[in-house]
C-alpha cells in the first residue's frame, strides 16, 4: 500500500474542483489518496527573501498561482476517474498547467 505506483487524475489550476474530488474520493472509501498543491511560481516577484509579493495587493487581494494535483493507487486508478465521472466532476490533467505566459523562465 505505501510503496505502490500512483498515477496523477487530476493537476489544474483549480482549487474548487481539486476540493471536491478530494471529498468525493474520500467519501468513497479509495484508500492511498494523495492531495496537495505546489506554487507554479518559480520566481518569486520581489525576490527570493521577500515574503511580500506586490502583486497580491491588487483590487481583488490574493492571487492563487498554485497547481492543484490528486495522485491515486495505480490499482485504484480506473475505480476513481468512475466515481469521478459519476458525480459529474471533470477531472483534467493538463500537461502544462503553468502555461507559456506564467513561466519566467
Amino acid at each position: 500500500m505505501w510503496f505502490s505506483k500512483k498515477v496523477t487524475i487530476f493537476q489544474k489550476k483549480d482549487k474548487e474542483t481539486w476540493q471536491r474530488i478530494k471529498d468525493v474520493l474520500k467519501s468513497a472509501g479509495i484508500k492511498g489518496v494523495r492531495a496537495s498543491h505546489y506554487s507554479a511560481d518559480t520566481l518569486c516577484a520581489c525576490g527570493c527573501g521577500s515574503k511580500l509579493d506586490p502583486r497580491n495587493f491588487g483590487a481583488k487581494g490574493y492571487i492563487d498561482r498554485d497547481i492543484y494535483f490528486v495522485e491515486v493507487r495505480e490499482e485504484d486508478s480506473e475505480r476513481a476517474r468512475n466515481i469521478i465521472a459519476e458525480n459529474g466532476i471533470n477531472a483534467v490533467v493538463e500537461s502544462d498547467p503553468v502555461g507559456k505566459l506564467g513561466r519566467m523562465l
